[in-house]
């Protein structure tokens, strides 16, 4: 999916929600339990009430890699599931980033085999690290940038000094990767708690997209996020997974899920409106 595809698909859907699937097994309805496969019989029942509402999809590999085979077996079913569904912007929240030929057999398996539209990988190891994923064409790399957990302050928004300037690393983190890829091919990860130091990622990268978690569970606005990173062609990509997925544990699961990701939906409009 192109960035001009990804808009469109923004526009005609009013909505820049990413719908975040963070299955546990423990969290789930328990009525699930009795299928031969419970995670993707979930992630079919949220997807069916939900893919008219959000523009992608974001399972975070953690959850299955966690069950061992089964997981994966989970995960491949989703991912399979997905591509039935010609506008929705696949990510594989795996957060990868090794030396370079173990990234191209991670870029494989979640490129070729997977066909995820997207991964997201940590850039701490360098151009070589980040580089192979960035090879296949159509497909997108989410580089973290600056995430929304506590430990972020240990190392991403302290000052360091480069280039006869001292910046955030975070800051450098955005500006040296800009050489390994553009803004058709590379997003970054801001977190919503830290929404108004968009501001200054908005400075940095004015046309990147943005995958943006944190809204909701962790409490970041989405009034905020809008204000201070949104460009001309909306630029986010806000994502939501505990309210959405986990907003009843009952056999109406699914209909919640719908009501809750409805709810956003209808908040990105107006935010698109303006």
């Amino acid at each position: 999916m192109t960035r001009e595809e990804l808009y469109q698909n923004i526009k005609s859907k009013k909505s820049f929600l990413c719908i975040g699937l963070d299955t546990d097994l423990k969290k789930i309805p328990r009525h699930l339990h009795s299928s031969s496969d419970p995670i993707f019989e979930f992630n079919k029942q949220i997807i069916d009430a939900t893919h008219d509402l959000c523009v992608a999809y974001k399972p975070n590999v953690a959850f299955y890699e966690s069950l061992g085979s089964a997981g994966w077996e989970a995960l491949e079913k989703t991912a399979d599931y997905l591509k039935k569904f010609k506008n929705i912007f696949t990510i594989a929240d795996a957060k990868r980033g090794d030396i370079g030929n173990t990234s191209s057999m991670y870029a494989q398996g979640f490129f070729e085999a997977m066909d995820f539209d997207a991964i997201t990988v940590a850039p701490y190891m360098g151009e070589d690290s980040v580089t192979p994923f960035l090879q296949y064409k159509g497909k997108w790399v989410i580089l973290l940038a600056l995430t929304s957990n506590k430990g972020a302050n240990d190392f991403q928004i302290k000052s360091q000094a480069a280039s006869h300037k001292s910046q955030e690393l975070y800051k450098e983190v955005l500006e040296v990767s800009q050489k390994w890829g553009n803004a058709d091919n590379m997003m970054y990860v801001v977190g919503a708690t830290r929404a108004e130091m968009l501001a200054d990622v908005r400075k940095i990268i004015p046309d990147h997209f943005l995958l943006v978690p944190g809204v909701g569970a962790q409490g970041g606005s989405l009034q905020e996020v809008a204000k201070y990173g949104m460009n001309k062609q909306c630029g986010l990509l806000v994502n939501s997974s505990r309210n959405i997925i986990y907003a009843s544990t009952k056999e109406d699961f699914a209909s919640k899920a719908r009501k809750e990701a409805m709810k956003m939906q209808k908040e990105m409009e107006i935010l698109l409106s303006k």
